[in-house]
């Protein structure tokens, strides 16, 4: 995989039209794969993943399912019949929802999220769950494993021991990546892009570092440098 195809730009934003005009910013670059998440696509649709489509890119349609079976299963066929990459359900809705979801996948790569990377041990406490973070990213990433599915979300903190126990040919995408000079907003299991694939990341999720950028192919550039293995121009 060369080092920009391991990059997956959040298009996180407000306007369907910014998100084109992003879509072929980057496009040029060699970006080809874009999430579409919660906010575009409660405001537009289908539109939202047609806008990378007919651009020649591919959507991780990010809506993170978590539902009685059946209901998560007709919502990943929804997905498939919109021609996306790749979509994601929580892991935490257990093996049932998980394999009903990889029947009806006719296309996508199914990805079960593990735990957000805004949460940390006080975050899960509060759900009444007592296992630190890192063991239960590993305890769904198996159970996500055992299910069938193709991957899982989880942060590059615990990427290495998800690679060690689930092996090479299970993905891992991980979000809350952020270049050195980035701020970590509301994200606390953090990561360089350079870290995350170094820990057994197979593609990184980027967004408002780029989108919030007054130069974002200058930060998509520095991105696919530190991947490559280089630093400065």
């Amino acid at each position: 995989m060369k080092p920009v195809d391991r990059l997956i730009v959040a298009l996180d934003l407000e306007l369907l039209d910014d998100a084109e005009a992003m879509v072929k910013r980057l496009m040029p670059l060699g970006v080809t794969h874009f999430k579409v998440g919660l906010n575009l696509f409660t405001l537009y649709g289908p539109s939202a993943a047609d806008v990378v489509h007919r651009n020649g890119g591919k959507v991780f349609l990010d809506l993170k399912f978590h539902d009685i079976p059946n209901t998560v299963g007709n919502a990943v066929e929804a997905a498939s019949r919109l021609g996306v990459w790749m979509t994601n359900l929580h892991a935490q809705g257990g093996s049932a929802m998980m394999r009903k979801g990889l029947l009806f996948a006719k296309g996508p790569l199914l990805i079960g999220v593990t735990v957000l990377t805004s949460m940390a041990d006080k975050e899960l406490a509060e759900l009444g769950i007592v296992k630190p973070v890192k063991e239960q990213v590993l305890y769904l990433a198996r159970l996500a494993k055992e299910s069938g599915l193709n991957g899982i979300v989880a942060s590059a903190q615990e990427a290495a021991a998800i690679r060690s126990a689930c092996g090479n040919d299970f993905l891992i995408i991980t979000p809350g990546v952020r270049p050195s000079s980035s701020e970590k907003n509301d994200q606390q299991r953090t990561a360089t892009p350079a870290e995350a694939v170094a820990a057994g990341a197979d593609y990184i999720v980027v967004g408002r570092p780029i989108l919030e950028a007054k130069d974002p192919i200058e930060v998509v550039q520095s991105i696919v440098r530190e991947l490559e293995g280089k630093r400065g121009p």
